[in-house]
C-alpha cells in the first residue's frame, strides 16, 4: 500500500566539523510542506536534493545551485530516506555538512529525536524498473534489474587485507524498511587506507578527518578497531549510494547492484534511471 508523506515534528541542529574542508559547520533541520520534497538552504539559496542539482562528486556528493554549494550531503541525505522523511528544510553555514562519527546514525538518532509527523500527499516510495539500467567506468559499475522486491547488492575491492573483497546484499521488507536501515546500514562509517591520507590531504581533502569520524587501515589491518560490522566498509558504500538515489526523490523498485563505484556513478546512475522514467 502507498504510505503517506511524512517529515520531522520538530525542528533539531547538530554541529561538527566537515571532512574535507576541516571547518565548524552547524545545521538546522526543519518540518516542510506537503509535497516541498527534501532541500538545502544556503546563504539564502535554496537548492533542491534532486539530481540535476549535482554540481560535484569528488569523495562526495556536491549539490549546487546560483554559486552556492553544499558538499557532503550523502549520509543525512540516506538517514532521511531510511527514516521515511520526504519532506524537509536543511539549513547550513558552511558549504559541507558535519562528518558527525562518519555514518548516518547520529542523523537517524536525531530524526528520531524530533519526531516524524504524517502529512496527507503520497510518497513516490517505489518506482518499478522494467528494463535493466546501467551505468559503468572500466570494470566499476551501478545496475538496475527488473524485480518484484527492492534489493542491493554492492561490492567493492581493496588491496588492503584489512578489506580484499567484500559483498553485502539487502533485501529490506519495505514494512520494516526503518529499522532494518537503522540496524543494518546507518551505523556503517566511511573509512580510508592510511597509506592514502597525505596524498589526499595534499590535494586539500580530508582536513576535517581523524580516527574519530573514520575507520582507517594499513595494508594488514585496521588501525582503529573494533568495526562495527565485518564487512563494514562494504555497507557504508552502501549507505552513499541510497543517499545519492535518493536524488532521485524515490528507490527503483529492482535488484541494484554495484561494485567498486564511485559518487559520480551512482549520481550518473541516479541521471540515467530519471531518464528511463521522462523526467529530464
Amino acid at each position: 500500500m502507498p504510505r503517506s508523506q511524512q517529515t520531522i515534528a520538530n525542528s533539531f541542529s547538530l554541529k561538527g566539523v566537515g571532512l574535507h574542508s576541516g571547518q565548524l559547520a552547524s545545521v538546522t533541520i526543519h518540518p516542510a510542506p506537503v509535497d516541498s520534497g527534501r532541500y538545502f538552504v544556503i546563504n539564502n539559496c535554496v537548492i533542491p536534493a534532486q539530481w540535476y542539482s549535482v554540481s560535484s562528486t569528488q569523495l562526495s556528493t556536491e549539490l549546487g545551485k546560483d554559486h552556492q554549494t553544499v558538499r557532503m550531503v550523502e549520509h543525512l541525505l540516506a538517514a532521511l530516506v531510511g527514516m521515511g522523511i520526504d519532506n524537509v528544510r536543511i539549513e547550513i553555514d558552511q558549504s559541507e555538512l558535519p562528518i558527525l562519527d562518519g555514518s548516518a546514525l547520529p542523523w537517524v538518532e536525531a530524526i528520531s529525536g524530533s519526531g516524524i509527523t504524517i502529512q496527507s500527499g503520497i510518497a513516490q516510495e517505489l518506482r518499478a524498473i522494467t528494463t535493466p539500467v546501467s551505468i559503468y567506468k572500466g570494470d566499476s559499475f551501478v545496475m538496475a534489474i527488473p524485480s518484484d522486491r527492492l534489493r542491493f547488492s554492492y561490492g567493492i575491492e581493496f588491496s588492503s587485507q584489512a578489506i580484499n573483497q567484500q559483498w553485502f546484499s539487502w533485501c529490506p521488507n519495505m514494512e520494516n524498511f526503518m529499522t532494518e536501515f537503522c540496524q543494518e546500514v546507518a551505523p556503517a562509517r566511511t573509512f580510508t587506507m592510511a597509506k592514502d591520507v597525505e596524498y589526499l590531504r595534499s590535494q586539500g581533502l580530508i582536513k576535517g578527518g581523524s580516527l574519530e569520524n573514520a575507520i582507517v587501515c594499513d595494508d594488514q589491518k585496521w588501525l582503529n578497531p573494533p568495526l562495527r560490522f565485518e564487512n563494514e566498509p562494504c555497507r557504508h558504500k552502501l549507505l552513499d549510494l541510497i543517499g545519492d538515489l535518493s536524488l532521485l526523490g524515490w528507490l527503483p523498485l529492482a535488484h541494484i547492484i554495484a561494485f567498486k563505484a564511485s559518487h559520480s556513478l551512482h549520481t550518473q546512475f541516479a541521471q540515467a534511471l530519471a531518464e528511463n522514467h521522462n523526467l529530464t
